[in-house]
């Protein structure tokens, strides 16, 4: 039995990878052409002062580097989900092979393509495809609150649809908390969203990320959710295919097509599985981001204009303080194993 989960788990993962390294370089050759980068370096802080270091490390006007390189990683995810979908259903394959289910991969399969399109209308604002230049893409408030509406319907959809209304917390067993899912839902969400800045750096998303969907992988191949295992590690096979293309000198960066991609439906696969408190291990490095941001933002404004960092995020602090871009990505990619593997474990003795 224990084979055909694990051929159910790694066929489409190669799968998913083969597709993603087949079709990147059309994406690449296609973002090229169309000009799809940002067009104007980053003026502002999120605190609203001027972001002197920051456009000094990202410097978008002179690399002319595409975003929506995150296109490659939901693709490909899409592309493996329908194809075992209809080798299962219509064309005589092999049923166990199909990992798209009601129960387990609907919901952040769905999710994945909501958080990717409106990712991707954000890329091209940013990169003034609808005309005029829009200098930040999406207001950072619309895309919190499109995040959190998405969130509100989810979080109804668990309570009332599927019955969820107990969290599991690691040692101590379940805690009731009723209707507050809802807004437990949406606080989660916003809060793996708003870690999404830690795009930043050749190749740091994608690592992590694919970190962060192994994990939760294993704790749904010990849940027995096989099929809910399987959609994370075909998400980590098309991660792995984008990375090709994002480790240094990056072709093309993820950018909000693929975080918001990524980090909204690894809130639903948390919650599916019932592993969402250890979100705050497994998913570390995108509360570091966001985390150091806000203290940031708060030093600078309660210790009149003390900053903590050099700049914010952290990444960027020790990118900032010298530490070459390539290293701060594979210290990052040591320590989201670490998380990850330390989150696996915690699910299963606690």
């Amino acid at each position: 039995m224990f084979i055909f989960e694990a051929i159910k788990i790694f066929v489409p993962t190669i799968v998913s990878f083969g597709f993603g390294m087949l079709i990147a370089p059309y994406v690449v050759r296609f973002l090229r052409a169309k000009k799809l980068w940002k067009k104007v370096n980053v003026k502002l802080a999120l605190g609203g002062g001027e972001a002197t270091i920051s456009s000094k490390l990202h410097n978008d006007e002179e690399k002319k580097i595409p975003r929506m390189g995150g296109t490659v990683v939901w693709l490909s995810v899409l592309f493996t989900s329908l194809v075992f979908w209809l080798l299962s259903n219509f064309l005589g394959g092999i049923p166990e092979l199909d990992f798209i289910s009601r129960s387990q991969t609907w919901l952040p399969l769905f999710t994945m393509l909501v958080g990717a399109l409106i990712g991707l209308v954000d890329d091209f604002a940013v990169t003034g495809t609808f005309g005029s230049y829009v200098g930040g893409g999406l207001s950072l408030k619309l895309r919190i609150l499109l995040v959190s509406l998405m969130s509100l319907i989810l979080g109804y959809w668990f309570y009332f649809k599927l019955g969820m209304s107990v969290i599991d917390i690691p040692f101590y067993g379940g805690l009731y908390i009723g209707i507050l899912i809802i807004p437990f839902m949406i606080l989660t969400m916003v809060a793996i969203f708003s870690g999404g800045i830690i795009d930043g750096i050749d190749g740091l998303s994608g690592s992590i990320m694919s970190s962060m969907f192994a994990a939760y992988g294993m704790i749904a191949v010990f849940n027995a959710q096989i099929d809910i295992a399987a959609f994370c590690f075909v998400v980590v096979g098309a991660i792995l295919a984008f990375l090709w293309y994002n480790i240094p000198p990056a072709q093309f960066y993820m950018s909000e097509t693929g975080m918001l991609a990524l980090t909204t439906s690894l809130t639903v696969v948390a919650f599916l599985t019932d592993a969402v408190m250890l979100l705050p291990i497994i998913a570390f490095p995108l509360f570091t981001a966001s985390g150091s941001s806000i203290l940031q933002i708060a030093s600078k404004k309660l210790r009149k204009g003390k900053k903590i960092f050099t700049v914010a995020p952290v990444h960027n602090h020790f990118q900032a303080n010298g530490m070459a871009g390539y290293t701060v990505t594979m210290r990052y990619w040591i320590v989201s194993f670490m998380c990850a593997l330390t989150g696996v474990i915690l699910h299963i003795i606690g």
